[in-house]
């Protein structure tokens, strides 16, 4: 969108001169309005440059910021899942352990079991034979015969005579 371009009086010697210089005028009065506006957005633009130079360089140190702290968790993710395999191994070991230990102690037991049910086997063979005797020497017993209690009874009399 271009001014219109002015037209001049055409006079003796050129142009009306008046015509000219208010031209001009208006001209160099833009030309200096159209510089500060230059100059104006000059500026805007190196504070728009400052500021998205800030905002790169807090881009950076967060990204960077982020990229440790990602790097960090990694860490700490790795470290936790080795040190859940080795609490997982240790736990295995030791349940291993206790079962073996009580396996040993079940073929303990078993064994104790075992032998007293062959002592109380034996001892039941030998208390059966000892009954066993016991009733034949019963059965072998054989009571002495009872006095005729007649001859206590006439003693009695007897004595009350």
């Amino acid at each position: 969108m271009s001014a219109p371009r002015p037209t001049f009086r055409v006079m003796k010697n050129g142009y009306d001169r008046f015509a000219v210089d208010d031209a001009v005028e208006k001209y160099v009065a833009s030309i200096e309005r159209l510089e500060k506006k230059a100059e104006l957005y000059e500026r805007k633009i190196q504070d728009l440059n400052t500021q998205m130079d800030s905002m790169k360089q807090e881009y950076l140190r967060m990204k960077n910021s982020s990229e440790a702290e990602k790097q960090a968790a990694d860490n700490i993710a790795r470290i936790s899942l080795r040190e859940a395999n080795d609490i997982i191994a240790t736990a295995q070991k030791n349940a291993d352990m206790i079962i073996h230990e009580a396996i040993l102690t079940a073929r303990l037991i078993l064994a104790d079991l075992s032998r007293l049910y062959t002592d109380a086997n034996e001892a039941k063979k030998v208390s059966a034979k000892q009954l066993e005797d016991l009733l034949q020497q019963l059965e072998a017993f054989k009571m002495p015969q009872m006095p005729d209690l007649r001859w206590l009874e006439e003693a009695e009399k007897k004595m009350q005579e």
